[in-house]
This record gives C-alpha cells, structure tokens and sequence, in this order.
C-alpha cells in the first residue's frame, strides 16, 4: 500500500508477512462492501467490478471477496463510510498523497496529521502536491519466458491502453481513468493474470533521499499503511528495490 516505488503486491505474492497480508486484505474488503453497497452485482457495477479485480491481484481468496460484498447489506449496515484524500509533504520534501475510507473525518484527519508530522512532514492543502501525480489505471503484469513484450504491447494498444513500460521483472500497463474497466476485462479475457489492477497516482517525476531521511520516510510509510482507515498511500520517492524487498 505504498504507493509505485517496486510493486508491493509483488512483495504480497511473493510471501509477505501474514500480518501484512491480513491488513491488505481489511483494507481492500472495506473497499469491496462500499464498492457494492447498492449494487452487489459486478456485471452493472463496474466500480465493484475494478475493486474484485484489485483484490485478485492481491491474491485475495474468492471467500473473502464473497463475504465483503455481503457485508455490504448486512454489516456495513448503516454506518456511512467516505473517500476522503489527504496531500502534504514528507521528510526531504516528498510529496505524499493519502487516500483514506472512513466513519469519522476528524479521528482519520488527527490520525494522518499526528503520523506525517511524528516522522518530519505535514499536511498540506487540496491540490499543494497534487499537481505533480497523474491518475491512470495501472494493470502489471509479470514477464514470463511464454510472454514476449511485443506480444503484450499488441494485446494492450489493441484492448485501448495508452503505454506499456517494460521493468525488470514486470510490465506496466497504463490507460486513462475511462478505459480502465474495459481494458481489463479485454486482458482478462485474453487470459492475463495481474500482479496489480487498480486506478493508481502515478509520480510525474521521484525524487532521491538521504538514506536516514529514506529511513524516516519508510517508518512514515508503515505507521501510515497501519491505520485502518487508510487504503493506499502515492509518493515521489524513489525506494530501492533492495530496501523493499527486506
């Protein structure tokens, strides 16, 4: 949930913590019962649709994505959840982008506050650092020796993407906000397995830190991807695969 350093949902797939996992998966089921709630059908609710997707690709079992569907009738009951985001600045100067699901404004906003300015940064104002993201869909898919990057560029510029970049050990797929259902579902039906599907953040450009301000950073990351009212978190950083990867 740290946003587009390396992918942490290849962390997730490859043996992450259980505890982590289970965090994911709290987080995502929220997103899944308010997705559904009014139309628990994936067919005419693509919102729903997008967000089963997302929890496939963090490899969530079918049971869990059942039972928070349903708890959008039964337990979510009638308690309002709201999509709340949050811009400030971290350590260095990174740019930071928040966003949250919650029950209560103020305790999500004391909360995100007290946690950026604990490890060196702020709360800034709607649009302070905004301007330096692009809201794409992002769909990521592994490279395999079966999936050559000419053959996937094919099936995506086809399916209506806007780019693929090819990674070390992954492709990234990036549409507009628009056409992301619809890609995906091509890309699925053409067989495509993603390590990550979801309308993302995207960092104009990163930004290198010290490593003790690096180490400050991640702690912020942590203590901000614990709180339960907090779905994913967009930075600027640039993170070494090697830290993340410990």
């Amino acid at each position: 949930m740290s946003g587009h350093s390396k992918w942490h949902n290849i962390q997730a797939k490859k043996g992450k913590a259980d505890a982590a996992r289970g965090k994911l998966f709290t987080k995502i089921g929220r997103e899944l019962a308010v997705a559904a709630k009014g139309n628990p059908n994936p067919a005419t609710n693509s919102k729903l649709a997008d967000v089963i997707a997302k929890a496939k690709a963090a490899n969530m079992p079918n049971d869990n994505i059942e039972r928070s569907i349903k708890k959008a009738a039964g337990e979510l009951g009638d308690k309002e959840y709201k999509e709340l985001t949050y811009e400030g600045y971290g350590v260095g100067g990174a740019a930071v982008i928040i966003t949250t699901l919650t029950d209560n404004n103020n305790r999500t906003a004391g909360d995100v506050r007290a946690i950026m300015s604990k490890h060196g940064g702020s709360l800034g104002t709607t649009g302070s650092v905004s301007y330096m993201f692009d809201t794409k869909g992002l769909l990521v898919v592994e490279r395999t020796e079966t999936l050559s990057e000419d053959e996937l560029m094919d099936m995506a510029l086809e399916a209506g993407a806007d780019d693929v970049v090819t990674q070390d050990d992954v492709f990234e797929i990036y549409t507009a906000v628009q056409d992301f259902s619809e890609v995906r579902k091509q890309l699925e039906g053409k067989g495509l397995e993603f390590l990550q599907a979801e309308i993302a953040m995207i960092p104009q450009s990163k930004i290198t830190l010290s490593p003790e301000k690096l180490e400050t950073f991640r702690k912020m990351l942590d203590k901000l991807d614990e709180n339960d009212d907090v779905q994913d978190v967009y930075h600027n950083v640039d993170l070494p695969e090697e830290e993340e990867e410990e």
